[in-house]
């Protein structure tokens, strides 16, 4: 299958066409659950690369801009379609409205253009400087058409025919997607807590090569993680027996000890496939001074933070002054209930791209393990919490579900330190500053993007700090 051939008219067109659609993005962009800086004016909007992947009616096209929000300028990728004879089935807030009256819109949700995309895959054969490959060795089916999830938020997958899932990364990095590279070694190692990667995109910016979309197996029997555990704490809280969490049906506890060994599997995998290294005193240093960098960022876009500085920075401090060693590897970086499937086999972990907010280089960098293992923690205060988000203080449901959080936050620690042969909960200072830094993250992501939730970090902040005095 190879990419269309444009005559010199066509390409004209098609040039106005993309400048049009750059002058209309500064409005749209915000709309769109994947675009990551709704807390910025948007300032310009400049087309980089367009690749036309159908031609005629309909018409598709890769389209790469880079969307500048005063000092920051980062890359978007966006599949764009346009149709004359036909009305698409798409999305009302896909609709992008153009200077000349003409109508384009976002074509992730068309299940006639993304089809092609599998197609590529399939043929392994580049269209100008896209690249589509196959994994080695592996055989896909054709004909598939495709369905996006709607819950994802910072990038947009794609189910073909409940039997692949295509994830295009919204937000673009240079080099190799950590995702991509650390689900390949995980394959080599025989990794029994992912989905096997079986093809991906890639293009280049700027000089650079970038991973455009990773195609893996798709597990449509696998249940979420977040809903499983959000599932036990409503009927937690439902129940007007009072008891405690062990002693009801839904308990989530054997989940999360389960949840727990397979992490700490996916560590070991990932420490045998890429290594490790002991952090020195400088690297434990780099430690602290990240983690108070990021916290007097943070408290700039939100005062009310100020009053928790004293007490945050002497827990960061105290990562400093660790004595016993500190193993560095490859972790996941964005580890939380969201980010794993329970399959009839185990628990699958997700997306190992880092934090959406995080730069590359803060992606990219070797981290101790136990930077997932904080923030697994803080999703179970997240699933615990997320009844009590809009609702009047109501003391004795909070008590309730922190009940429901310290049951499962020690489950999976149980279950982490059976296979790791450590407890994290022994490395106390380093575990409470990550999940203090992790919170403070979680500080900035809600005020930015949900700002109902801000309550959710604030009161983590506030019961480690206390924990800890």
């Amino acid at each position: 299958m190879s990419g269309p051939v444009e005559t010199n008219e066509a390409v004209a067109s098609r040039d106005e066409m993309i400048d049009s659609l750059a002058a209309a993005l500064p409005e749209w962009l915000p709309t769109q659950r994947w675009f990551g800086g709704k807390d910025r004016e948007i300032t310009a909007v400049r087309p980089v690369s367009w690749t036309t992947l159908l031609d005629g009616d309909p018409l598709l096209i890769h389209l790469v801009v880079e969307v500048e929000q005063g000092d920051r300028t980062e890359p978007y990728q966006l599949l764009i379609g346009s149709r004359q004879s036909q009305v698409p089935d798409v999305a009302a807030t896909a609709s992008i409205g153009l200077e000349n009256g003409l109508t384009c819109y976002e074509a992730s949700g068309d299940a006639d253009l993304t089809a092609c995309l599998l197609e590529l895959i399939i043929a392994g054969e580049p269209v100008d400087e896209l690249r589509f490959e196959r994994e080695p060795d592996v055989e896909l089916t054709a004909g598939l058409r495709a369905h996006p999830i709607t819950s994802e938020q910072s990038n947009t997958s794609l189910v073909y025919g409940n039997q692949y899932i295509l994830k295009l990364f919204r937000k673009l990095t240079p080099g190799l997607n950590k995702d991509l590279m650390l689900h390949r070694a995980l394959r080599d190692v025989d990794c029994q807590h992912i989905a096997d990667p079986l093809g991906s995109i890639s293009g280049e910016l700027h000089g650079e090569e970038l991973t455009i979309g990773m195609l893996q197996r798709f597990m449509p029997d696998a249940a979420d993680g977040w809903v499983m555990a959000t599932t036990s704490v409503r009927d937690f809280m439902a129940d007007p027996s009072g008891l405690p969490p062990e002693e009801l049906g839904g308990d989530f506890a054997g989940e999360a000890y389960r949840l727990g060994k397979a992490v700490a599997t996916v560590h070991a995998d990932l420490a045998t496939a890429l290594g490790t290294e002991l952090a020195d005193a400088a690297e434990l240093q780099r430690t602290v001074a990240a983690m108070t960098e990021r916290l007097d960022r943070v408290t700039a876009e939100l005062p009310s933070l100020a009053d928790h500085g004293p007490g945050l920075r002497a827990a960061f401090g105290k990562v400093a002054e660790i004595r016993e060693p500190v193993s560095m590897q490859y972790v996941h970086g964005d580890l939380h209930l969201g980010q794993v499937l329970r399959t009839i086999n185990g628990w699958l972990l997700l997306d190992f791209e880092g934090e959406p907010a995080a730069t590359l280089a803060e992606r990219s960098a070797l981290r101790s393990p136990l930077r997932d293992v904080a923030g697994m923690l803080r999703s179970f205060d997240y699933a615990a919490q997320q009844l009590l988000v809009g609702q009047p203080e109501d003391p004795d449901r909070t008590a309730r579900a922190m009940q429901w959080a310290r049951r499962n936050r020690a489950a999976f620690c149980d279950g982490y330190a059976h296979v790791a042969e450590h407890d994290p909960r022994d490395s106390a200072d380093l575990l409470r500053a990550l999940e203090l830094d992790k919170a403070v993250y979680e500080v900035s992501y809600e005020h930015a993007n949900r700002p109902d939730w801000l309550t959710v970090p604030l009161a983590s902040i506030d019961r480690i700090m206390t924990e800890g005095e």
